[in-house]
């Protein structure tokens, strides 16, 4: 099975986890202490910015791109409930 990294730039941790697995998973693995509400893609506080490694990232639902959109996020930011690791490593810090 396909793995990533992911690193949490704010507390220095890196995880190697399956691909497929969604950044609010890895979150709690490492307890980042991400916020978070609804965990559905709706609310939006679950927001990081992707400080590298977007490419390897799913791209956005129709969903996150609207609450994106909604939420006037920037470029670099997902929703941490709907991005899903495809591979590589990825960088990340609380939006």
């Amino acid at each position: 099975m396909p793995k990533a990294q992911v690193t949490f730039e704010d507390i220095g941790v890196t995880v190697t986890v399956p691909a497929g697995t969604r950044l609010i998973e890895v979150s709690e693995k490492v307890g980042a202490g991400l916020t978070y509400g609804c965990r559905e893609g709706e609310c939006g506080t679950c927001m990081m910015k992707i400080v590298s490694g977007a490419e390897h990232l799913a791209s956005p639902s129709v969903l996150e791109d609207k609450v994106l959109k909604d939420i006037y996020a920037g470029a670099a930011d997902r929703l941490a409930c709907q991005a899903q690791v495809l591979g590589g490593h990825v960088v990340v810090r609380p939006g």
